[in-house]
Parts: C-alpha cells; structure tokens; sequence
C-alpha cells in the first residue's frame, strides 16, 4: 500500500510525519487528512497510518489525496482474556487492538524512520514504540480543547472521590478552565471508575504528558479558557510534566471534496429560499431516532411554521442504537410510514427531507440556511463555526453531551433542546426551539455570536493566524531535526 519513491528526487530529502488513526472511525480521518494536506503544504512527506481493522471507508479517501500515502497495519488479534475483557466497550476494544499492534508499528517505522508520529488517543500504546524507536511522538487529538483540558484532569477527580461518575448523576464535575459538567454527560467510557475504558483513559492522562505535545482540532480563540489551563498547568496531574499545546484547527473538509462532481438536489432547493430561513436537521454518520422520536420530531417541524431541511436515516433495530448504520441502510426507506399521515404533503412547500446523506459542508454555507439542529460531534461544529450557522444543540453518545455543555455554557454558540437526556424530545419543544432560532431576537443574537466565532476561526487559519503559526513552529523543529 505504500506509493513508490524511486523517480521522485526530493522525496528523498523531505522529512516523513506519520500520522497514525485508529481503525473504523471516519470521524478521526477527515480531520487527519486535512492535516496531512496542511503538512504536505510545509514541505514535508506524510504517511497516514491506519490500525488494522475495517478500512473500507479509506479507497475513496486515498483516491482523492493522492500526494498522501495511506498505509494499513494488519488486523490484529486480541489475546482471549483481553477480548473477553473488552467485549461490552467499544472504546477499550480499540485501545486494546491498538496496543496489540505495537509490534507490526515498530517494523513499519523502522522502514519508514519518520521525523515525527503524530498519534491518536486511541492509538495512545504507540507511545512506548516512539520512544523504543528515538521519533518524537505527538498526540494529535480531534476533539475541543476543553475535552483536552478534562483528560489531563481525570486523574485528580478520580483521586478526590471513591464514586464513580454514573453514581453522582447530575452532580457537577469541576476541571480548572472548564464550565461544570454534570457527571452524567461525560462520556460512557468514564462512567465506571473500574472498568477497562475508564482505566485507559486514566492512563491516557499520563501518556499525553509523557509525550512531546499536542495538536488540537480547534483553535485557541475559540476555547481562550481551557488552552490557558492547560498551558498554565492547572490541569496536569501532580508530578507529571505539562506537555505543550498546539491548536491547529478548525481542519474541516473543503467544500468541492465531496467526491462527486453532480452538485446534490438538496442545494438547488436551497437556491429557492429565503435567506436565513431554513433550520437544517443533520445528526452525523450514527445519529439514528427511534420511529417514535421521529414522529415527534416531524410534528415539531410542522408545528413550528419554519422551512426545514433533514437528513433522515432508517431507525435502528432495538438494542442497536450504537451501531454504524451499514451502507444502503437507508435504501427503500419509506418515509410515508415513518412521518405522521399526511406530513410529507402539508410541508411539501417548505420542507424537503433527504434520506441517508447529504453535503453538510455546503448545506451549512449556503446562504438559505439559518440554523442547524445537531448531535454536537465536533466535527460538525467546527463546520457549522466555519459557516457561521447558529446551533440547537441534540447530543446523542460519546463525547457529545460534554461538547453541548462546552458549546451552551462556555463558547455560547448553541441554545439545548431540551428533553435529550430524557426518554423523547417532544414535538412541542422542537417547535418552539426552531421558532426561537429563526424568529427571535435571542436567535438573531446567537446567529450575531456564531458569526463572530467565524471570523476568529477565519483569522487563526490566516496568513498572521495562531493555527497557522503553531504548526509552522512544529514542522520547522521537525524539519531541522531531520536534517541533524
């Protein structure tokens, strides 16, 4: 899988960055890729690294980034006590197949001697590799600052308490930088403070300090708060070094990448509306309603009046809520028996409903649209900060419940819909939510703030800009220490 170098002279003399993502999670990859465009940019080589595992998402994103290689580490297998250990976290399950491929990593940078191993968190074992190895690892981390500030934190909460954060429901949980987090919205790989996840990301605190730094997909005027704690130390576990921060972000696909050149029929539809008139409904890769919930939600779209856009995929099957939902789930989906009766034809004026996909980026840009109803994956806020599109917050798992408490209370770019962490959203709260976002002056205010957030964003990306400027400083260290 790796491209030839013979012909290409300079090759030879440019430094190699490695940028090593955990596998299955296309989440992580498109902000690596756009690293590794903003890399090559710098003059260096880049490698992206996949651990083994279902890589099937990667042909058509190595087919458009072609100056990129894409390199994949054979499945690894896990020993039987640790899979057994494993088999009710998904998270655990990754960081363990992670260390279990330590040793087809070592043979791979042995050949491939990079000037820097840029590593995902859950690729966090890599670490011992890098310095068995003498390369300079890094961990390049494509969340918010804030989640950044918490997992350097984790360890002290977890020393001043013997709960565990599922047993403290809504109670706050307090990180120096960060607003309070009620214990229940922190992700379910911490809830327990004995299990394999939890321990890991226990573990993790230590190994992003023992590391050389790390890059952050976001940008520090963005999150001012928790990159000062973090610099200043105020989040590092006693005892342990206080590892340099680098905010690069946003890193958000460019619009004209969507892989197909036919521009999408939900865009021509926008072209029809109003300016700032249309709230868009889009819950990311996994984000899939009970049947129930869906009815809820087209009711409140009716109730409110406004013009809407929603991406809709087919609920999951019970007790399936978390997993990817295949490709072609969403083929013959009947939306008639899906809605309320009738739904489809009183909003046909001023509503479309899109199964499966649509180009968020674009949508999100285009003029038509005022709002953005979103599970809060944080690659889907930078692209809504990027298009200065106001938020209505709807976690669903993961990390989001903790970016919605970072977005409402810190940054202030996005207003909750009430009821997520509840049994159903109801209709008549989606109803008055949209409402508000597109009619009051509390909207107009939200959009004012979103809007100056995409200037910050714009300016850190700039010729003078912050991001700009922390990863120049890092691919000039890279460059002179692969030149000693």
């Amino acid at each position: 899988k790796m491209t030839a170098q013979n012909g290409h002279g300079d090759l030879a003399r440019k430094p190699v960055v490695v940028i090593y993502a955990p596998p299955g999670m296309a989440g992580h990859l498109v902000p690596t890729v756009e690293l590794g465009k903003l890399l090559l940019a710098q003059g260096l080589q880049v490698t992206v690294l996949l651990g083994g595992g279902d890589t099937s998402f990667l042909d058509g994103v190595a087919a458009t980034n072609l100056e990129i290689s894409f390199h994949c580490l054979p499945p690894a297998a896990l020993a039987p006590d640790v899979a057994a250990a494993c088999s009710s976290s998904f998270e655990a399950r990754v960081f363990e197949l992670a260390r279990a491929s330590n040793p087809d990593l070592r043979d791979f940078l042995r050949s491939a001697r990079p000037a820097a191993l840029l590593i995902d968190f859950f690729c966090s074992a890599a670490l011992d590799v890098g310095a068995e190895l003498g390369v300079p690892t890094y961990f390049f981390l494509t969340t918010c600052v804030a989640s950044v500030a918490l997992c350097l934190y984790q360890p002290v909460i977890h020393e001043g308490t013997t709960l565990s954060f599922r047993e403290m429901g809504g109670d706050p949980v307090r990180a120096p930088g960060l607003p309070p987090i009620p214990a229940d919205h922190l992700a379910a790989a911490v809830m327990d403070r004995e299990s394999l996840s939890n321990r890991h990301f226990l573990e993790l605190s230590q190994r992003i300090c023992d590391s050389r730094g790390v890059l952050v997909n976001s940008c520090r005027s963005l999150e001012p708060r928790a990159a000062d704690a973090i610099v200043s130390g105020l989040c590092t576990p006693p005892g342990l070094p206080t590892p340099p921060v680098y905010c690069i972000g946003p890193l958000i696909k460019p619009d004209e990448e969507t892989g197909t050149t036919k521009r999408h029929e939900c865009l021509a539809w926008l072209d029809g509306q109003p300016e700032a008139s249309v709230v868009f409904l889009c819950f990311g890769s996994m984000g899939r309603f009970s049947a129930e919930q869906v009815k809820e939600m087209a009711s409140g779209l009716e109730a409110s009046g406004q013009r809407f856009l929603w991406v809709v995929r087919r609920p999951p099957p019970p007790g399936a809520e978390r997993r990817p939902p295949a490709d072609g789930d969403d083929d013959g989906l009947d939306l008639d028996a899906l809605f309320p009766e009738g739904f489809l034809k009183r909003t046909k004026d001023r509503g479309l409903v899109v199964t499966s996909w649509a180009p968020q980026r674009q949508v999100l840009a285009h003029v038509a649209v005022g709002g953005f109803v979103t599970h809060c994956g944080w690659n889907s806020v930078l692209e809504a900060v990027a298009a200065g599109a106001p938020m209505l917050a709807w976690p669903l798992y993961a990390e989001q419940r903790m970016n919605r408490v970072f977005l409402v209370e810190e940054m202030r770019l996005a207003v909750p819909m009430e009821g997520y962490d509840k049994k159903m959203v109801e209709s008549s709260e989606v109803a008055a939510k949209v409402r508000w976002l597109i009619e009051s002056d509390g909207g107009r205010e939200l959009r004012q703030r979103t809007r100056a957030a995409m200037r910050l964003a714009e300016e850190a990306l700039g010729d003078d800009g912050e991001s700009r400027a922390a990863l120049a400083d890092l691919t000039s260290q890279w460059k002179k220490s692969a030149a000693v």
